[in-house]
Parts: C-alpha cells; structure tokens; sequence
C-alpha cells in the first residue's frame, strides 16, 4: 500500500546523497521505535529492557549515580 506521502518522500529523497537517505532511514526508524507499544505496563517495560545505556552496577550503586553517594562498594573495603 503507498500513499501519495510515502511516494513524495520516496521521491524527494531520491535526489539526496546516500549520506543524507541514511540520516532519514535513521530518524524514521528512529520514530517507529517511539511508537506507544500496545499492552500492559508490564509489556511497555519488557520492551525498555535494554534501551538505557549505564555502568554494568547501576542497579545496585544507583544512589552513587544519582545522588553522588559513595559506592557500597567503597563502603565495605
């Protein structure tokens, strides 16, 4: 099924350099990961798992990161 948008796009980027189509392929993918995922709350933060970048101990030193506390690691030696 295409639309008269998705062909205009289509179109238009056809004239881009491959740097350019890439950065636009970037964004819409980009777009299409921020859609609403549809289930419960239980199903939206299974699909988050994974999606945050930080220290392999965020878990448990989470107060160090946030708050700047010392490690609980540091506590103990």
């Amino acid at each position: 099924m295409s639309s008269p948008i998705i062909t205009k796009v289509v179109d238009t980027m056809a004239d881009f350099p491959d740097e350019l189509q890439q950065k636009v392929l970037t964004f819409v993918v980009t777009l299409q990961q921020q859609q609403q995922p549809k289930g419960d709350a239980w199903d939206v933060l299974d699909s988050m798992i994974g999606s945050v970048e930080a220290p392999s101990d965020w878990s448990t030193e989470h107060d160090h990161y946030l708050y700047g506390t010392p490690k609980n690691s540091e506590l103990d030696a």
